[in-house]
This record gives C-alpha cells, sequence and structure tokens, in this order.
C-alpha cells in the first residue's frame, strides 16, 4: 500500500501492480480498491495498475468533519494519485466511479483516456427517483442513520430487504456502516441532485479517447445509458459486453479494455 495527500489533507491508499503506462482503477459505491485488484492483476503483465480507496473508504481517510459532499473533492484525489504515479493516465471507472472518472477527466486532472463501464445515470422519465435518494440519503446522513443510509442504498439497487436484513445481523455490517457517508460523494458524482441524468454537457467538454463498457445483463437500461454516452462525447466509442452482469470479471472486461488502453 502506498499514499498520498490531497489537497485538502486527506491521505488517498492505493496500490499498484505491473509495468508500462499507468491506468488508475475506481471502483463504484461502497467498494474499495480490492474489488478491483482482480483487474489490476489482469492488466498488470501490460500496463500499471493503480487502485485506490476512494475518500472515506478502506485506508483512506476524509478530514473534514462533517465534509462538504462535492465531487471537486474526489476529484484532487484523482488529480494527487495520476501526479504520484507519473503526471498522466488513463481512468477506469466502475458504477459510479465512471462519473467520477468522467469528472476528473473535464477537470484536468491529469486523464489521458478514459473509460466508463456500467455508468448508472438516468434517461429522461427518471429523474425523480434520483432526487428523492439524495434527499433522503442526506437526511439519514445528518441523523446519524449510517445503517439505514446503507440499507437504503441496497434496496435502491436492487437487493431483497430479507437478504439486506440479513447482512444488518452479519459481522460485515459494522464495516458497511462506517462507510456510509462516501455514500453522499457517489450521488455528488452521479449528480443525483439534479435528477442523476446523463450529462450532455460534461461529457461534450472531455478532450480524449474514450470508452464505454456496458454488459446489460441485470439492469438492461445501462445498455441504453452507454449509447447516449458514447453518442455525447466526442471521441466515444462503445463496447456491449454481451450477456455480462454489472459486476463482470477481468475475463470479459479485459478483452475489450486492453486493446483501447495500450493503442
Amino acid at each position: 500500500m502506498e499514499t498520498i495527500t490531497s489537497a485538502d489533507g486527506t491521505v488517498i491508499a492505493y496500490d499498484r501492480v505491473g509495468e508500462g503506462p499507468p491506468v488508475l482503477l475506481l471502483p463504484g459505491a461502497t467498494c474499495t480498491r480490492g474489488v478491483l485488484g482482480p483487474l489490476a492483476e489482469a492488466l498488470s503483465d501490460h500496463v500499471t495498475a493503480v487502485t485506490i480507496d476512494r475518500r472515506g473508504r478502506g485506508d483512506s481517510n476524509d478530514l473534514a468533519d462533517p465534509p462538504p459532499y462535492v465531487v471537486e473533492r474526489e476529484v484532487e484525489d484523482v488529480a494527487a494519485v495520476v501526479a504520484a504515479v507519473g503526471g498522466s493516465a488513463a481512468v477506469y471507472g466502475h458504477s459510479s466511479g465512471a462519473a467520477l472518472a468522467l469528472h476528473a477527466t473535464v477537470a484536468g486532472a491529469g486523464v489521458s483516456r478514459l473509460v466508463m463501464h456500467d455508468a448508472p445515470y438516468s434517461l429522461p422519465g427518471g429523474e425523480q427517483s434520483a432526487r428523492e435518494w439524495h434527499a433522503q440519503l442526506h437526511e439519514m446522513l445528518e441523523d446519524g442513520r449510517r445503517g439505514d443510509a446503507v440499507a437504503a442504498f441496497l434496496r435502491m439497487v436492487g437487493m431483497p430487504d430479507g437478504m439486506i436484513d440479513g447482512m444488518r445481523q452479519g459481522p460485515g455490517w459494522p464495516a458497511m456502516e462506517a462507510i456510509a457517508p462516501s455514500l453522499a460523494y457517489d450521488s455528488a458524482a452521479m449528480g443525483d441532485s439534479a435528477g442523476g441524468l446523463v450529462p450532455s454537457e460534461l461529457l461534450a467538454r472531455v478532450d480524449v479517447p474514450a470508452l464505454v463498457l456496458a454488459g446489460g445483463a441485470d439492469h438492461g437500461f445501462m445498455i441504453d445509458v452507454a449509447r447516449q454516452l458514447t453518442d455525447d462525447l466526442p471521441d466515444g466509442r462503445m463496447e456491449h459486453l454481451v450477456g455480462a452482469g454489472h459486476d463482470a470479471g477481468p475475463e470479459v472486461v479485459v478483452p475489450q479494455l486492453l486493446p483501447f488502453l495500450v493503442a
């Protein structure tokens, strides 16, 4: 594990494996850097794969208490890690990590190539649920109801209540509660306060090659979202990971990802 201090003094933890051009891997909501460890290992024969704990998770802290949950802080974190690994890097983001990757690219954080994998934006008609989630999340965090915040998130992404109840009784639940505030950073990156819609104006400002990956086996709407993302990117292309779910493994992702990274 290595660490770097972000602009506001927050310590960001990261791992790197392999040799070659650096690729920063950003996980989605509730996930720590270990989730993308297998993907990093699968890429390591060709690139330097860097996995990070986004702020407030794993071995990364978050100095503000309570923090201003704005995407700019996480963009600063990405920029700090990119600077530490050479000053320029491709960035792969999965789920809400894809939204953060997009913001970092547009903000000039040293992103040389952008990969957005299963970014769970809304299309017109789906914005109200995102707005409601954003408000509910902040209310629960302000009230100190971290467990309820995690449960609400899991319910929103489709987990049955019975399974959530079982998790709340399990030994891993305290760790889930500990990272509950980080959900507000995911919400900020996704633009949930404005409906969580595909951010066409932001996409139009991307000035590097971009790859959009989508499976759609368990969240079919992501195929339509991916097509819209690709249409809005100035230099974007889409790869449909046919039959793959949201948590597609390296054996599915790497064949489409690696040629883009080393082109």
